[in-house]
């Protein structure tokens, strides 16, 4: 078993206004976290659907299936790159 930490990894708030401001970030960062899956969870839906023909959605900007699956694979770079800056906000 292994030994416990002598200190704490963070030393607990002095005053209110550093609490607030470490609530405010925590806060911010937390909700960019949730909308990011909120979006990845839509994204997987509309791929399931496009992918079983249930929609197709991209028919307007894209003609044929390999063009909609194009814009598809974009939206899905698109939100990887969003994830990666708001989880760098936690890690960092």
């Amino acid at each position: 078993m292994s030994e416990p930490d002598r200190e704490p990894t963070e030393k607990p708030t002095t005053s209110k206004e550093e609490a607030e401001s470490e609530t405010k970030w925590m806060t911010r960062n937390w909700i960019g976290i949730a909308v990011v899956s909120i979006l990845g969870l839509w994204l997987l839906v509309l791929g399931a659907m496009q992918a079983t023909g249930l929609v197709d959605i991209f028919a307007p900007i894209a003609d044929s299936g390999a063009a909609q699956w194009g814009v598809f694979f974009a939206m899905a770079i698109v939100l990887i790159i969003l994830a990666g800056w708001s989880w760098k906000a936690i890690a960092g």
